[in-house]
C-alpha cells in the first residue's frame, strides 16, 4: 500500500478518535429495478447509464468488490474513509486501512483469524422481487476461489414507507418435493418460464423484523427495502429463470460455476443444501424478531434500546441501537463494527451524526461510520440533541461477536 494510503488512515483514526467517516458506497444491478427508497436523488438511480443498470443497493463497511461482470468499474462496492485534512478532503480504501492499522481498526481476535474485515451489509433496495437464487457454500464456492455466503435480512421501518410490487420472500423448497422435480425446473431453465417457485413456499414480509439465510439455501428475496449483513463475498447463481417480467439470462444460473461444471444440472443440485431447503419448521429455524440486549426497562431508564437484529449466523451479527429523546448514553461493545444512521441526529464521540433526506451521487454524507474496537470497548458517547426525535442506527459486526450470547 502506498504511504500516502497509510498516511491517510492513520491519519483518519487519530481525527476520529477511533471512529472514522465512511462515504456512500453506491452499487448497481444490471438485472435489478430500483425502489428508491435509499435516498438518492430521483436523477441518480441510473447514475452509471443504463447498461448498468439501475443503482439498488448502498453497500456498508465493505472491504468486497462487487461482480457484477465485465462493465463492473474500478473499486465498485469498496467503501472509503474519509479525512478532511483541513480544507482538502482525502480518500482511502477501508480494506488498504485495515491491510495497514490491522487490530488498531477491527481487533486484533479478528486480524489474526481472517487478516480482512470479513463481512459488510448492505441496503437492497427493489421494486419487485429477485429471481430464486442461492448463495454458496465454501466448499462450492473455494472451486471458483471465492467464499461460501451466508447472509441475513432485517427490514428497517424508516425505508419502508411503501412494501414495493411484491413484499413476500420465497424460501427454500416445500418440504415434499423431490429432487426431481428440482431438476426438472432447471433443465427447463431455458423454456422461458421453469417456475421453480412452485415448488417453493413464500413468506410475508413484515418490517422490523428479519431472517437468516445460511449459504446453501434458495430465496427470491421480496420487496422491501432490506438491510443485509453477510460474509465478505459476492457469489450466487439465479435458479428462476423469469422474476415478474424479468428474462433472466442463462449467464446468471452458471454464474460461479467451475468451468469445467458449467451445464451440468448436477453441479446445480449439489450446491443446494437439501435439509436446510426442505425443513418444515424454516419459519420457526430462520426468523428473527428482535431480541433486547438488556431489559427493557432498564435500557429506556438509562436512555436507550438497544435490540439484537440479527443473531443467528456466526460469520456476523447487527444490532438497532435507539438513543431516545433529549438523552446521553455511553455504549460500549466488544468488537469493532460499522453503522448506517437511520434517523435522527446529533453527536457521537467527536462526529456530527445526522440522517439525509436525499443523496447525489458522489456526495459526502455523515450518516456512515466505522468503530475501531479500541474505541467500541472503551464506549462511545452519543448525544441526542432533539426533544422529540429518536437516533436510530444500524451496527453490523464481524464473526464471533463476544457480546453475541444468547
Amino acid at each position: 500500500m502506498p504511504a500516502s494510503a497509510k498516511r491517510i488512515a492513520e491519519n483518519a483514526l487519530e481525527q476520529g478518535k477511533g471512529i472514522v467517516r465512511l462515504a456512500p458506497n453506491w452499487v448497481p444491478r444490471s438485472f435489478c429495478i430500483p425502489g428508491r427508497r435509499i435516498k438518492l436523488h430521483p436523477d441518480d438511480y441510473y447514475a452509471l447509464g443504463g447498461v448498468r443498470g439501475g443503482i439498488d443497493e448502498r453497500w456498508f463497511a465493505s472491504t468486497t468488490p462487487a461482480d457484477n461482470g465485465p462493465l463492473t468499474s474500478p473499486n465498485e462496492g469498496l467503501s472509503f474513509i474519509v479525512f478532511q485534512n483541513g480544507s482538502k478532503t482525502e480518500k482511502v480504501l477501508l480494506r488498504d486501512a485495515v491491510s495497514s492499522l490491522k487490530g488498531e481498526l477491527i481487533g486484533d481476535r479478528i486480524w489474526k483469524q481472517y487478516k480482512r474485515w470479513p463481512m459488510y451489509s448492505k441496503f437492497f433496495d427493489n421494486k419487485g422481487p429477485l429471481p430464486h437464487h442461492i448463495h454458496h457454500r465454501d466448499k462450492h464456492a473455494k472451486l471458483t476461489g471465492q467464499l461460501g455466503k451466508p447472509e441475513a435480512y432485517f427490514f428497517p421501518p424508516q425505508v419502508n414507507n411503501y412494501g414495493g410490487d411484491f413484499p413476500y420472500t420465497f424460501f427454500g423448497l416445500n418440504p415434499d418435493v423431490t429432487r426431481k422435480q428440482v431438476r426438472q425446473c432447471l433443465e427447463d431453465f431455458w423454456k422461458g418460464d421453469n417456475k421453480i417457485t412452485n415448488i417453493s413456499r413464500a413468506y410475508r414480509l413484515q418490517p422490523g423484523t428479519g431472517w437468516d439465510v445460511p449459504p446453501g439455501v434458495l430465496h427470491a428475496p421480496g420487496s422491501l427495502c432490506t438491510y443485509e449483513p453477510q460474509k465478505a463475498s459476492d457469489v450466487f447463481s439465479m435458479y428462476q429463470s423469469l422474476a415478474g417480467t424479468t428474462v433472466v439470462p442463462k449467464e446468471l444460473l452458471w454464474k460461479d460455476t467451475p468451468k469445467k461444471r458449467v451445464n451440468d444440472v448436477d453441479w446445480l443440485l449439489e450446491v443446494i443444501d437439501w435439509d436446510l431447503n426442505v425443513d418444515p419448521d424454516f419459519a420457526r429455524n430462520r426468523f428473527m424478531a428482535p431480541l433486547p440486549v438488556e431489559p427493557l426497562k432498564q435500557m429506556q431508564k438509562a436512555g436507550y434500546i438497544d435490540n439484537w437484529i440479527c443473531y443467528k449466523s456466526d460469520a456476523f451479527s447487527a444490532k438497532e441501537l435507539t438513543i431516545l429523546p433529549g438523552r446521553t448514553v455511553t455504549i460500549k461493545d466488544s468488537a469493532a463494527y460499522g453503522f448506517i444512521m437511520m434517523q435522527g441526529h446529533g453527536k457521537m464521540g467527536v462526529w456530527d451524526i445526522e440522517t439525509p433526506t436525499m443523496i447525489r451521487y458522489g456526495q459526502l454524507t455523515q450518516d456512515e461510520f466505522f468503530v475501531s474496537e479500541c474505541a467500541a470497548k472503551a464506549g462511545v458517547t452519543i448525544r441526542n440533541p432533539s426533544q422529540t426525535d429518536p437516533i436510530v442506527m444500524l451496527k453490523h459486526f464481524g464473526p464471533g461477536n463476544p457480546d453475541l450470547k444468547l
